[in-house]
C-alpha cells in the first residue's frame, strides 16, 4: 500500500470511528447526576469528585464512553441547591451522588424514586433518609461522614494541643448535624472545665464580629465542626484564627494545609471512592435500599508545626507521634 493511500485510510477511520462510538454511546451510556454544595473551584470538591471519577473508572465506566455525568453547584445556597437538585432530578438520572451539607435532604424532598448515593451524610436515621444502617430501604444509601462522638475528640485534642485553653468558640451552622455535634462537645468540655461559647456561620461580617468579640477575653481557642459552611468560609476562618492568636481544630485537612493548625476526621477523599463502588452496583441492576450505609474507615490527624509555632505552642511529642501528616 502506498503512504498516501495509507493516510486516506487512516483518515476515513478516524472520522467514521466517532461516528460509530456516539452511536455505541447512544445505546449504552447511563446517566449520573452529581449534586455539590459547594463551590466548583473548591479544591476539597476537586479532589473528592477526582476519587469519585477514578472510582467509576476502576470499575469500567468512562465519561463520553459509556456515562454521562452532570453537575450542579450550589455553592453554598440553599434555594439554589432546591433548585439544582431539582433540575437534576428532571434530567431522569439513573443515580445522584450527593456531596456534603444539605445534599442529601433537598434530593430526598424533590424525589423518592430515583436513586441517591450519599457520599458523606451525617445521621442519616435521625434525618429520616433512611430506614436503618444495615437495610436502608427506599432509594437512598452511601456513606456517613462520622459519628457524634468524634466531635467530642475535637474538644480533646484542642487542650491536649493548647492545654492553657479555658473557653472554646464553637463554629457551626443551624440544623440537626450542628446541635449534635455541639451536644457532644458540650458535655467534654464540662469535663475538661472549658467555656463554650456558639458561633454561627452565616455571613462573613457576623462571623468576624463574633470572633474578633470572643478574641478580646484571653485563654480562647475554637473548634470548627462539619458542615458545608465551613468550607466555604475556610480562608476567612483560618485567618481569624491566625489574626487573634486562636489555636483552632478543624475537621478537614484542606484547613492545615492552608494554614491551620490541627484536624482530625475522616479521610472523606476515600469515601468519594467507595461511593462509585456504590453506583456502579446501582447501574448494573442493585436496590439502593438493599446495600448497608457504611462508615469511615480511616481516620486522618494532620499538625501544622509552623502554625503552632506561629501560636507560640509546644506541640506534645506523643501528638505528634500519632500524627499521620506535619507539615514543617
Amino acid at each position: 500500500m502506498k503512504r498516501r493511500e495509507f493516510i486516506t485510510l487512516i483518515g476515513g477511520a478516524a472520522l467514521a470511528w466517532p461516528l460509530a462510538a456516539r452511536a455505541e454511546e447512544s445505546e449504552r451510556a447511563r446517566r449520573i447526576g452529581v449534586l455539590m454544595h459547594s463551590r466548583a473551584d473548591e479544591p476539597e470538591a476537586q479532589a473528592r469528585l477526582l476519587a469519585f471519577l477514578q472510582g467509576l473508572q476502576e470499575v469500567g465506566w468512562a465519561v463520553g464512553r459509556n456515562l454521562r455525568i452532570d453537575y450542579r453547584w450550589s455553592v453554598g445556597d440553599a434555594a439554589r441547591l432546591l433548585r439544582d437538585a431539582q433540575e437534576l432530578v428532571a434530567l431522569h438520572p439513573d443515580v445522584v451522588l450527593a456531596g456534603v451539607g444539605a445534599t442529601t435532604s433537598v434530593l430526598q424532598q424533590t424525589t423518592r424514586t430515583v436513586p441517591v448515593v450519599f457520599a458523606q451524610t451525617v445521621d442519616p436515621v435521625g434525618n429520616g433518609y433512611i430506614e436503618s444502617m444495615a437495610r436502608p430501604g427506599g432509594n437512598a444509601t452511601g456513606f456517613i461522614q462520622f459519628e457524634y462522638s468524634l466531635s467530642g475528640k475535637w474538644m480533646e485534642l484542642l487542650k491536649e494541643i493548647a492545654p492553657s485553653v479555658t473557653r472554646a468558640a464553637v463554629l457551626r451552622e443551624p440544623g440537626a448535624a450542628g446541635i449534635g455535634q455541639w451536644a457532644i462537645i458540650q458535655s467534654v468540655a464540662r469535663s475538661l472545665g472549658v467555656e463554650l461559647k456558639p458561633i454561627m456561620l452565616t455571613n462573613t461580617g457576623d462571623i468576624e464580629r463574633a470572633v474578633s468579640t470572643f478574641a478580646r477575653d484571653p485563654n480562647g481557642g475554637m473548634i470548627v465542626v462539619v458542615s458545608a459552611a465551613s468550607l466555604h468560609h475556610r480562608d476567612l476562618i483560618v485567618g481569624l484564627a491566625a489574626r487573634h492568636r486562636l489555636p483552632t481544630v478543624y475537621p478537614y485537612r484542606v484547613f492545615v494545609t492552608g494554614g491551620g493548625l490541627i484536624m482530625y476526621g475522616p479521610d472523606i477523599v476515600s469515601q468519594y471512592r467507595r461511593a462509585a463502588g456504590y453506583v456502579d452496583r446501582i447501574l448494573k441492576g442493585e436496590k439502593p435500599g438493599n446495600l448497608p450505609v457504611q462508615a469511615p474507615t480511616k481516620h486522618e490527624l494532620m499538625i501544622n508545626l509552623k502554625t503552632a509555632k506561629a501560636l507560640g505552642l509546644d506541640v506534645p511529642p506523643t501528638l505528634l507521634a500519632r500524627a499521620d501528616e506535619v507539615i514543617e
